[in-house]
């Protein structure tokens, strides 16, 4: 049986840039627990508008940067993964060693806000990928500033233009290199990357689901997911990598100092004397051990492998949110609804409130993966198999069955719904699904599609373990033309 959640044909490389934000901190945490799935080529600290080492040469004071000879967050998250690197390949063998993950990490363009003024051991890594004859499609992820990837091709384009071969070289570039990142927190990619670069593709992955302000725009129901119960049972007490991440009254900063925007650590200090202290409270005061924040995770959710085929197109959604196109720039797109106003009733920004229980199930099941030294004792997601194929032809008013197998492999009970997601499809009418038995849906096809128009079906495979796994199949009809035999 195919496994729903190994990774699609295309090979798909990801080097992650990113601050020492706490929020990245958590996202590294994450990402390491998923690196079975992902195919990791670098991993590399940069400078952000929010934080930046500083260049004493220049006069420039560090800012909201660990101290000099701090292990940094990455190295902090590799050092926890190593505790349990051995645990985890009894539940996959993909695990990458310890030693080949901290081969990956360089040092990026961290003195400054911005900071692209000289090639860096970080963007001379980037700049390598960018350049190399290997196939399939890199994906250079901006967790903080996107000055250290704008070095990277200010290096490639100081390299190579002017040759024989430069504007060949540069388009190969644009066509397989994929930017993500969570909003700019900088301005290389306005002032260098996208002039010298017009057709690189730019998908703005910000949510708020997976962020600071999480609560604001989630539904009730979800909430327990980021309550300090949920967070100390599955996450703060399990393991390592568990006790590496940040919660709510943990006692520690981002950088030594006082900083008027980091108050997270505090315990038992209310809003008025938050305050009263000088800090600025921008988000409301959580209970001690809840979660805070892991803001970056939505940019390689798109690559896990859950079946969601998230990472094939920006306006397919998935665990890191669904993107749009940008109305002024055809290369670029944004996180569909994202807005900072929480003045708003909670809606589902990003569109990624939907996948909040599923996937942080999925991180509590890989937590326990960590500590759980024999496979039968750990619960592990479901298999789903369309029998009846991915990628389906329909004329309007067809009547398609969508067939599946589901395999477990803990023996669980595994219930599947099936949805139509709406936003996903370019069809603006609802199909009507119907079922039938456990293993097939019927789907009636709008009677008004138009041709080439889409229409997204999910398949949900839910495990009765616990914690309850979910992996998920897509099915996306194309309307046919009619004039076509």
């Amino acid at each position: 049986m195919t496994d729903a959640r190994e990774p699609g044909a295309d090979r798909v490389r990801v080097v992650v840039t990113t601050d020492p934000e706490l929020d990245d901190l958590n996202s590294m945490l994450r990402l390491l627990l998923y690196s079975n799935e992902i195919e990791l080529d670098g991993l590399v600290y940069s400078s952000s508008m929010f934080h930046w080492a500083g260049d004493p040469a220049r006069g420039v004071a560090p800012f909201r940067w660990p101290p000099a000879g701090a292990r940094g967050h990455i190295d902090q998250a590799i050092d926890a993964y190593a505790r349990v690197h051995d645990t985890l390949r009894v539940h996959d063998t993909r695990y990458p060693a310890p030693g080949d993950l901290r081969a990956l990490v360089r040092d990026g363009n961290i003195a400054a806000e911005g900071d692209t003024r000289e090639a860096t051991p970080g963007s001379d890594l980037i700049a390598d990928l960018l350049t190399d004859d290997e196939p399939g499609t890199l994906v250079l992820q901006a967790w903080g500033g996107l000055n250290t990837i704008a070095r990277a091709l200010m290096s490639v384009e100081e390299r190579h233009a002017g040759t024989p071969d430069w504007e060949a070289l540069r388009t190969r570039i644009m066509a397989r290199t994929v930017l993500t990142s969570w909003g700019e927190q900088d301005s290389t990619f306005a002032d260098y990357i996208r002039p010298r670069w017009p057709e690189l593709e730019l998908r703005q992955v910000a949510t708020v689901v997976w962020g600071y302000g999480a609560r604001q725009v989630t539904p009730l129901a979800t909430h327990r997911f980021y309550s300090s119960a949920w967070t100390r049972e599955h996450v703060s007490r399990v393991g390592p990598i568990g006790a590496a991440y940040r919660v709510w009254g943990d006692g520690l900063q981002m950088a030594d100092g006082f900083d008027k925007e980091d108050y997270f650590g505090l315990r038992g200090v209310g809003r008025e004397e938050l305050e009263a202290r000088g800090y600025q409270v921008f988000f409301p005061v959580e209970e001690p051990g809840a979660f805070i924040s892991e803001g970056d995770s939505s940019n390689f959710a798109l690559h896990v492998a859950n079946g969601l085929r998230s990472w094939e197109h920006p306006t397919w959604g998935g665990w890191g949110g669904r993107q749009v196109p940008d109305a002024d720039d055809p290369h670029r797109w944004g996180s569909d609804g994202f807005s900072m106003d929480f003045s708003m009733p909670p809606v589902d920004w990003g569109d990624a409130a939907r996948w909040v229980p599923a996937f942080q199930n999925d991180f509590a099941a890989r937590l326990r993966w960590s500590v759980t030294g024999t496979y039968a004792d750990a619960n592990h997601a479901p298999r789903i198999e369309v029998t009846t194929g991915l990628d389906v032809t329909a004329a309007a008013g067809e009547r398609v069955v969508i067939r599946w197998r589901v395999e477990d492999p803990d023996g669980d009970r595994v219930g599947v719904v099936a949805w139509q997601y709406r936003e996903a499809g370019t069809c603006p009418s609802a199909a009507r699904l119907t079922r039938a038995d456990d293993a097939a849906v019927t789907v009636h096809v709008p009677a008004d599609a138009a041709p080439g128009q889409t229409v997204h079906v999910i398949l949900e495979a839910t495990d009765e373990g616990e914690p309850p796994l979910t992996a998920y199949a897509r099915i996306v009809l194309t309307i046919a033309d009619e004039t076509e035999e």
